[in-house]
């Protein structure tokens, strides 16, 4: 038996939920094979993680902002 075919063998044993997982992992290791595809999903990721960045300060700047116009510190 080949590795192709033992890795065949060992995905259909697996339940459902994890068929899908390994799914997305093949996907993925294909993407990753194609020099193009890959350079597009490293620029995508990169792009994601500088969009979410200031998130985390945007959303302290807004709670500090509506608790000190609760307060009456500031008016709408």
């Amino acid at each position: 038996m080949t590795i192709h075919d033992l890795t065949i063998a060992k995905i259909q044993q697996l339940p459902e939920s994890l068929t899908q997982e390994v799914s997305d992992f093949i996907d993925f290791l294909l993407v990753k094979q194609d020099q193009m595809n890959w350079e597009r999903w490293l620029h995508f990721r990169e792009a994601l993680d500088l969009s979410e960045l200031g998130l985390s300060d945007y959303l302290q700047s807004l709670e500090t902002y509506e608790e000190r116009l609760a307060r009456g510190e500031i008016r709408w």
